[in-house]
């Protein structure tokens, strides 16, 4: 495998494919989270671009690159916001509910199969807008996953990122809470050692030629759903600029 995929985590994410979009299989606390994390990443880019994030389509006209997009929970809802969205995974069990679940909804999103060392490799165009949401903590080496999202980037473009911090409490919550005791992920979906502090990532970031202009955390709302705070102990997002 070239770059920083890892086999094991393609692997991993390959065989639930099938069961993405089901919003009760194993990748039901993504459906759970996905509205507030999704209200936060496209008002943040709006933000940024000088956009109002409640028009019809505040992403209109932005070419946007979705790394590490599994069967495009994210690729779609920022095509519905009106970005020109590529995606790409080296899962290829979950392109190809991607493309079925894409054209099936009426949306044209340009899935690839690779990875972002590789994209870089064939000379893409560099995107307005990079995304990259719960993938920095399946990589084989972080500091050069930022270094290659900052490439595909055009300067002064945006990167936004989201993960979980290497904590107690989140070894407690996402990790044996959510994969032993509730079940609302399959055993192993995570190594707590690969987590990532917001002052590691913002590092790695820096590095990569990335200024980080916001972050946020997500916690769990009573009644099951999501919410922003301001508490990053858990689950956290960023957005970041190329310089």
């Amino acid at each position: 495998m070239d770059g920083t995929a890892s086999a094991t985590e393609i692997a991993k994410f390959d065989r639930i494919a099938a069961a993405w979009w089901d919003p009760a299989g194993p990748m039901a606390p993504l459906h759970r989270m996905h509205p507030c994390r999704m209200e936060w990443v496209i008002g943040a880019l709006a933000g940024a671009l000088g956009r109002d994030a409640a028009a019809a389509a505040p992403l209109a006209g932005l070419r946007l690159l979705d790394v590490g997009c599994g069967a495009g929970l994210v690729a779609e809802s920022l095509a519905q916001a009106g970005a020109s969205v590529t995606g790409l995974d080296a899962a290829a069990e979950a392109l190809v509910v991607a493309r079925r679940h894409a054209a099936a909804g009426g949306l044209e999103i340009d899935y690839r199969d690779g990875t972002p060392e590789a994209l870089l490799a064939a000379g893409v165009a560099p995107f307005d807008v990079v995304t990259a949401l719960e993938v920095v903590e399946h990589v084989t080496d972080r500091a050069d996953f930022c270094a290659s999202l900052a490439q595909l980037v055009r300067p002064g473009g945006l990167v936004v990122l989201s993960t979980l911090n290497r904590t107690v409490r989140s070894l407690l919550t996402a990790k044996f809470a959510a994969e032993y005791l509730l079940r609302w992920l399959p055993a192993g979906t995570h190594d707590w050692r690969g987590f990532v502090r917001p002052a590691e990532l913002g590092a790695d970031c820096r590095a990569a030629g990335l200024h980080v202009r916001r972050i946020t955390g997500m916690e769990l709302a009573p009644g099951g759903g999501w919410r922003l705070c301001r508490n990053v102990g858990v689950n956290y997002m960023l957005l970041a600029q190329r310089a």
